[in-house]
């Protein structure tokens, strides 16, 4: 894919000439030169959007890959004749490279006017196809449709009544049969939801790890207040977690018995009447080796109206369905021969096309893939849902291929990843453009959502089916967009030095390998996963040197966190845009670091506190720079930044767990750059006490704020003003305050003067530990946009709120979490388009206000161990809502708090805070790549 690497290439032309960037003074004798070519390329990008369009066949064209192999070569050059020229260690070795790249400069513009000369060409041959155009709509139900029958059967062998041992129910099918769709149907089904005391779900898959499949089914029964261990130790926590408890188990993607083996005893029959245990397999023989004899479902292929249905469902969604694509809509489906993941993969090809013609273009193609054998017609199929898609969607599309198969992503750590290698054109919103990508893959139904927020209106999380990582792998190994390696070990027998002691020098990069190659499957070689640059030729293991400059992302892979690191070696990868080493602990910023000057990404993993270098200013391309906290107490610790800091203009996202953050230096200008961060877009957890006004305009143009300190830091938040200053945030739209290490103070550590403190844009507001005396909540009320509030833990204190003014005219979520709230009394006035009411952790709160009732727009009340009676007044306004004929409120009751565990939390309210929320704080804190996607809802729901 040739457009893939044409637009990385624009993107460092246009960082360069940013008058920003401080590279300005090396190119500023060529700066014509770099505008030519920018233009040059800037055409080339455009037309090749347009030509690959067109291209659905999916091999390259002789020409494409004329363009590929110059892009990528005129940007390696640049790249790496500008890092040699900057870090040269004096004057003669600068001057050289000064010399080099004049004379590089001229021979990559001769390439690349060789090749725009030839699309000029081209494009006078042809009309080009215009730019299309869509909106995006969160549209990501993955309901099933059809199978009626199934799902009612499975239903009632889930809910009815059996004596005996626990019952294990498998669903049997082939690969994109629907077997996990009409699982997760019957999981989230309310009748399952009330029947049962627990449900936990894991996902297998192929490559099994039984420690994986515990630490999964444990985070869904208790969160994330348990501490990981052995194996061993982590069954028997399971099976103290399920003992004498009505549960359900799911167990998705099961391949082999001796996965079933494994983990079974983890489950216990006794004192667990009605439990179940719910598998998914494509092994009749697992089936039968594990399941309850006359319990299996096997899923066979749809009707030929059960297709049509849920083609046409996934086709034209809530459109009506013109007569005229009715016929060839069903000779569509068809030919798709009952299998869903094939019908629902074409119908999504097809969404976004209303020309007759197209629709008989694509029929003809999936006619010609007719086979007996069904895997092998969804392949093509998929294959041919791939080969419609835009460049950038097929880049973004292919780098699902580097996670491991079924596994679940963060759909923020992805969205970061695709900007920071360049696929994304470089607008100023490029969160927007990003997210815009993923829903448009979604709506083609070729990314599935695994978890969205709490609201609804984000995705949490998202993974693709088997059968497209599959395709995405295939498509990688071709190499048209990166060249996928593992570095692995190569010991010589007389070198037995443990792998951490080693370099790079007792290292290779081997081209990638399938993970069930013994080598590479084996953890002792599973260290780090890296991205390359494709090249004019296959890099071989011959060819090491060339291995580390085309090296452009590096991505730690072990099976658990680690010390080593790279160290010295770091130097060598010259060019590199993404180095995330977020599961190794450090305890000394790697100042070979520094030497990269193109990184864009950079994630670390402190153990205690951390200083950043003053040097950090030499990485002038970073856009996310993450240090996550290994240590528990690390919200305790500071990380030390230095005023260079400011020169990272290009900084979109920084996130540093807490640190201070120093007034811009004198002037706030260096060699004609205002130094402040123009394109940030989230910071997290800044200190209170550098809040000052010189710092806030620094970051006005954040969007997402984070606040944290400890009871020091309460002191100075009147010092430096923080009330005061977040007025200048004139973007702000999610804002989280925090602290931590408090537990019992006297007075509310936080007033507020009134509403006029926040920005007026602000949708989102976290409090926790900020002991707020309930009353203020009256001047949050008057934000005219917020839509989102969360109370976590103490936010505040008093056992009584009795709102008093007519407010919260947008506030569609409220979460109140840990606090001694014991009355609440209130209107539908006061909350006037609430949709969402979640209570946890409310362990004195017995009544919600009856007159929620008389709220039409509420959809959802969830109460989370909490006490019975606070469920039993949301089933009370469920049952009034149904008495006025409105539609009545869904309802759900997690974990009720018995009346001993009531009376011991009464005692021990302080451990309460700190121990559960101190879990909790790990999850909510908008963690970078935390698989348990739920624990992320913080700040972005």
């Amino acid at each position: 894919m040739a457009h893939a690497s044409v637009a990385s290439l624009t993107r460092t032309i246009e960082s360069l000439l940013t008058f920003n960037s401080p590279m300005h003074s090396l190119i500023c004798d060529h700066r014509e030169e770099f505008c030519a070519l920018h233009e040059k390329v800037s055409s080339l990008e455009v037309f090749l959007k347009n030509f690959e369009k067109n291209n659905v066949f999916g091999e390259m064209t002789d020409f494409e890959v004329e363009v590929k192999e110059a892009a990528n070569d005129v940007e390696y050059t640049i790249q790496l004749r500008l890092a040699e020229t900057v870090l040269g260690e004096n004057k003669s070795q600068k001057k050289k490279a000064r010399r080099r790249f004049r004379k590089s400069l001229q021979q990559v513009a001769e390439d690349i006017d060789r090749v725009w000369k030839e699309s000029a060409k081209i494009q006078d041959k042809g009309k080009q196809v215009p730019k299309e155009s869509k909106n995006y709509i969160l549209n990501v139900k993955n309901n099933m449709v059809g199978r009626d029958d199934q799902r009612e059967r499975l239903l009632d062998d889930l809910t009815r009544s059996y004596f005996g041992e626990l019952k294990v129910i498998p669903i049997v099918g082939m690969g994109g049969i629907g077997k996990t769709t009409l699982a997760k149907e019957v999981y989230n089904h309310v009748s399952i939801i009330y029947h049962f005391d627990v449900r936990a779900w894991a996902t297998v898959s192929q490559k099994h790890n039984v420690k994986e499949i515990l630490l999964s089914l444990l985070h869904s029964t208790k969160g994330d207040k348990f501490c990981t261990g052995s194996e061993a130790e982590l069954a028997d926590m399971l099976q103290k977690s399920l003992k004498g408890k009505r549960y359900l188990i799911v167990l998705d993607d099961i391949w082999s018995s001796e996965v079933w083996d494994d983990v079974r005893l983890c489950f216990p029959s006794e004192n667990n009447a009605g439990s179940r245990i719910l598998l998914t397999t494509r092994s009749n023989e697992v089936a039968c080796h594990a399941g309850t004899e006359n319990l299996s479902t096997q899923i066979d292929f749809m009707d030929q109206d059960e297709s049509w249905n849920l083609f046409k469902s996934a086709a034209f969604s809530n459109e009506a369905l013109p007569s005229e694509f009715e016929t060839i809509g069903k000779q569509i489906a068809d030919e798709c021969h009952g299998l869903p993941l094939t019908i629902v993969v074409v119908a999504g090809l097809l969404q976004s096309k209303r020309a007759i013609e197209d629709w008989e273009s694509v029929s003809k193609d999936v006619t010609s893939f007719v086979t007996n054998d069904p895997d092998e017609q969804c392949s093509h199929i998929l294959g041919l849902s791939f080969n419609h898609l835009t460049s950038d969607l097929k880049a973004c599309l292919l780098y699902f291929g580097i996670f491991s198969e079924d596994a679940e992503i963060p759909v923020k750590y992805l969205l970061r990843l695709w900007m920071a290698e360049g696929f994304l054109n470089l607008e100023s919103d490029l969160e927007r453009e990003a997210e815009n990508c993923l829903l448009d893959l979604i709506d083609r139904c070729l990314v599935l959502v695994s978890k969205k927020s709490r609201d609804g209106t984000k995705i949490r999380s998202c993974k693709v089916h088997d059968l497209m990582h599959d395709l995405c792998l295939r498509e990688v190994l071709r190499g048209n967009v990166f060249i996928m390696n593992e570095i692995v070990f190569e010991k010589s027998d007389a070198n037995h030095v443990s792998s951490e002691s080693q370099s790079l020098s007792s290292l290779r990069m081997k081209p990638f390998k399938r993970g069930t190659d013994g080598e590479i499957s084996d953890s002792r070689y599973e260290l780090y996963r890296a991205l390359l640059s494709p090249g004019h030729h296959q890099l071989t293991d011959d060819n090491n040197n060339n291995l580390l400059k085309r090296t452009r992302s590096i991505f730690f892979s072990g099976s658990s966190p680690s010390t080593f690191i790279l160290k010295s070696d770091l130097i060598h990868f010259k060019l590199l845009k993404i180095l995330d080493l977020g599961d190794i602990e450090i305890d000394v910023f790697p100042v070979q670091i520094l030497s990269l000057i193109w990184l864009r990404y950079l994630a670390l993993l402190r153990r205690w506190k951390l200083d950043i270098p003053l040097e950090i200013c030499r990485l002038w391309n970073l856009q996310i720079f993450i240090i996550e906290g290994s240590h528990t107490q690390e919200f305790l610790l500071h990380t030390t930044i230095p005023e260079q800091i400011w020169g990272l203009t290009q900084l979109r996202h920084l996130e540093l767990q807490r640190f201070y953050l120093p007034n811009l230096p004198n002037g706030s200008v260096n060699k004609g750059r205002r130094l402040d961060f123009p394109n940030i877009q989230t910071i997290s957890y800044l200190s209170p006490c550098c809040c000052t006004k010189e710092v806030i305009l620094g970051i006005q143009n954040v969007k997402k704020l984070g606040i944290g300190g400890d009871v020091d830091d309460f002191k100075s938040i009147q010092d430096s003003g923080l009330l005061k200053n977040l007025v200048h945030l004139q973007k702000l739209e999610t804002l989280s305050l925090k602290f931590f290490s408090l537990e019992s103070i006297s007075i509310s550590p936080v007033t507020i003067p009134s509403a006029k403190a926040f920005p007026a844009t602000l949708k989102k507001l976290k409090l926790k530990s900020t002991y707020l005396s309930w009353s203020y909540l009256d001047i949050i009320a008057e934000l005219p946009n917020l839509e989102v509030l969360k109370l976590m833990f103490n936010a505040c204190d008093g056992e009584e709120w009795c709102p008093t003014v007519m407010g919260f005219n947008r506030l569609k979520l409220l979460l109140i979490e840990g606090n001694h709230l014991k009355y609440w009394k209130a209107t539908n006035d006061n909350f006037p388009v609430l949709e969402r009411l979640l209570l946890s952790y409310c362990h004195h709160l017995k009544e919600i206000p009856i007159e929620f009732a008389d709220i039409h727009s509420l959809q959802l009340i969830e109460v989370d161990f909490c006490l019975p009676e606070l469920g039993e007044s949301a089933i009370r306004i469920q049952q009034e809502q149904e008495d006025l004929g409105n539609n009545p409120v869904d309802v759900r009751i997690i974990d009720p708090l018995s009346l001993v565990q009531s009376h011991h939390n009464d005692d021990d309210d302080d451990n309460e805070d700190s121990d559960a929320d101190a879990d909790a704080d790990a999850a909510e804190d908008d963690n970078n790549k935390d698989s348990d996607a739920d624990a992320a809802e913080d700040d972005d729901n």
